[in-house]
């Protein structure tokens, strides 16, 4: 099971799954995305033409194009299953065991690359998660893009 590590800020008083993705994977990915359907509010760092936030509820919205998806770490099945629906973009998840989506994803034409443990941004600083994450790719141009970061399987 994963750990899940949410934190609570003195800003805001509330737990949440918002984790930035630091900009050197999108420098690295040199790729520009149609949407980021899992967004949290003022995403900055992804380079894309449209976002969708909580607010907007991606799962419940149209996806178009090469979709960006970082989604909420606690609950990311219900993302993973509309994105190889989806069949373009690239994901970055969580590394888990005993998970269904990960045997799904698994036995799909997603290729991954593993990445270092990424130090998410998080209220002006850089916040670590304690479990391994991976990028996933679906589509010739993304999964092109995964072999900018080493060894893709």
């Amino acid at each position: 099971m994963i750990e899940q590590r949410l934190f609570t800020t003195p800003q805001t008083e509330t737990t949440s799954d918002d984790y930035y993705t630091p900009k050197w994977i999108f420098d690295t990915l040199g790729l520009h995305f149609d949407l980021d359907v899992a967004s949290p509010p003022h995403a900055t760092n992804v380079p894309c033409d449209r976002y969708y936030t909580q607010a907007d509820d991606g799962l419940a919205q149209e996806w178009h194009g090469r979709v960006w998806m970082n989604p909420p770490f606690s609950k990311p099945r219900p993302w993973v299953e509309r994105w190889l629906e989806h069949g373009n973009g690239i994901a970055l998840l969580p590394m888990a065991k005993d998970t269904r989506w990960l045997t799904q994803i698994w036995n799909s034409d997603a290729r991954i690359v593993m990445t270092p443990r990424i130090g998410f941004e998080r209220l002006g600083r850089i916040t670590e998660i304690s479990f391994p994450t991976a990028l996933w790719a679906l589509g010739d141009d993304n999964i092109e893009a995964l072999h900018n970061f080493g060894r893709v399987r």
